[in-house]
């Protein structure tokens, strides 16, 4: 839930087109493929082929099950009647795991707590009730606050001594409803006496938008497109947040968004990839899940932006309406074949608007042409499929930024007093955080921007609602 890419994998290789023999990490495995493809797609396919790193591409011959699909817009109008007609589905999907890992923490704090909050954490100790997330990063325990029983989240990580954790600096500088939130920080000690254990307090959520979302599938069903709308509306949110403090998240994917499905809240979480940019500082180019990695980290850029963010988030929504991950490649040119599968091949001004250093001569990719995003995003709503059409945009100057992501007609459901209403009773949801825009990012804002955003029954100086709901 909490993982973040590994630090170990080897580095990529800036030119495509000579990429490294070894496969870096495991292809992401998904429980049902939909091969509902045309001739022109399977010519396609053919073309594609000797650019690939495999000999093959998965045969078509035998086209696996459709999952079953129910009719959520059915469902949704009767829950309008009926508000105890939808239950959370993560509730009969329930993990029955033992729990491991127990032991007291009565170490005292060793840092002052970043941020003045309601509670002070630091006079607290903590007990750790089991494991939710292991990697080479460390390890993330679900734990409960002795002295109060309330239950939060700890990321325990390997530390030098030498050197300050950039996670922590971000996490102290972070507030918003989107992202979370770092509670106390404190230090234990560990075997090697250069090194020490450095204990993250966070806020705990009961799954990431992964464990959700694939219990709707493990019931063959999808996510209802209403939910879609209100999680990927908040994980804009989230990133136009961190955007203003030029922070990049860079490893944006399912794993690492927290939801509670109880009132559908959204949280943007484990930041150890994340770092405040600089237009001057190059970056590295190996970073970001694979198949949520933007083209231009593919085509070796060092001088990228926030946009990246924007790439990943628009592959995590299309991953929601369709069930699983749009892009599934399998190394970083075969990501790039993926890619080009769906937006076809980018011409060289393209290519050189993600990489400006690009060495042309290795420009030799198939001529591809792009595919229609209805056939590509499973769902009938035109204004969603338009989102993620401009969201997913090879060029990051002309790729949808996340205030005006946030600006999409897709979004004005949510910002209709009377339809709000009525979502509200269903899923019990906060109206007030979707619209609490702090004056960081309403400042930021045009007046256009600010009016299209925030609805009319809010106030726009404090974005708090003027006018009663019920």
């Amino acid at each position: 839930m909490y993982q973040s890419a590994s630090k170990s994998a080897k580095k990529q290789t800036n030119a495509i087109g000579k990429p490294s023999e070894s496969n870096i990490a495991r292809r992401v495995q998904t429980e049902t493929i939909d091969y509902d493809e045309t001739e022109q797609d399977l010519q396609t396919f053919q073309d594609i082929s000797n650019f690939k790193l495999r000999n093959k591409l998965i045969t078509f011959n035998k086209p696996a099950k459709k999952p079953i699909v129910k009719d959520f817009s059915a469902q949704f109008q009767l829950c309008l009647k009926n508000e105890n007609s939808i239950k959370p589905i993560s509730g009969t999907v329930k993990k029955c795991q033992k729990p491991q890992g127990i032991e007291k923490i009565n170490t005292k704090s060793l840092l002052i707590p970043a941020k003045t909050t309601r509670q002070d954490y630091s006079t607290y100790t903590y007990q750790n009730l089991k494991t939710i997330g292991s990697g080479s990063f460390g390890t993330v325990y679900k734990s409960k606050v002795n002295e109060t029983g309330e239950i939060v989240a700890i990321k325990k990580v390997l530390q030098d001594k030498r050197y300050k954790n950039r996670e922590l600096q971000i996490l102290q500088e972070l507030n918003h409803h989107n992202v979370v939130k770092l509670k106390h920080a404190y230090f234990t000690p560990s075997d090697n006496k250069d090194e020490m254990y450095l204990n993250v307090v966070m806020d705990y959520y009961p799954e990431s938008l992964y464990t959700y979302n694939k219990s709707f599938r493990q019931a063959q069903a999808r996510m209802p497109e209403i939910l879609v709308k209100i999680y990927s509306y908040q994980l804009l949110r989230s990133i136009y947040y961190i955007s203003l403090l030029s922070i990049c998240h860079r490893d944006i994917k399912p794993h690492n968004i927290l939801v509670n499905p109880n009132h559908h809240k959204l949280q943007l979480c484990d930041f150890g990839s994340a770092k405040k940019l600089v237009k001057t500082e190059p970056n590295i180019s190996y970073i970001c899940s694979r198949c949520y990695r933007a083209p231009e980290l593919i085509f070796g850029a060092v001088n990228y932006d926030n946009q990246i963010d924007v790439w990943s988030v628009g592959c995590v929504i299309a991953e929601l309406f369709n069930g699983e991950p749009l892009f599934l490649g399998d190394s970083a040119v075969d990501q790039l074949i993926e890619i080009i599968k769906v937006l076809g091949t980018p011409n060289k001004v393209q290519v050189l608007s993600m990489n400006a250093d690009y060495d042309m001569k290795q420009y030799k990719f198939p001529q591809i042409k792009a595919r229609d995003w209805k056939k590509v995003i499973k769902t009938n709503d035109s204004l969603a499929t338009d989102l993620v059409s401009k969201l997913l945009v090879y060029c990051p100057k002309t790729r949808f930024t996340p205030i005006q992501a946030l600006c999409h007609p897709y979004f004005d459901q949510l910002r209709d007093l009377h339809q709000m209403k009525q979502l509200q009773e269903i899923y019990n949801f906060n109206i007030q955080e979707l619209f609490d825009f702090s004056n960081l990012e309403t400042n930021r804002m045009t007046n256009d921007e600010m009016k299209k955003i925030i609805p009319d029954w809010i106030s726009c100086s404090s974005t708090k609602i003027v006018k009663t709901i019920g």
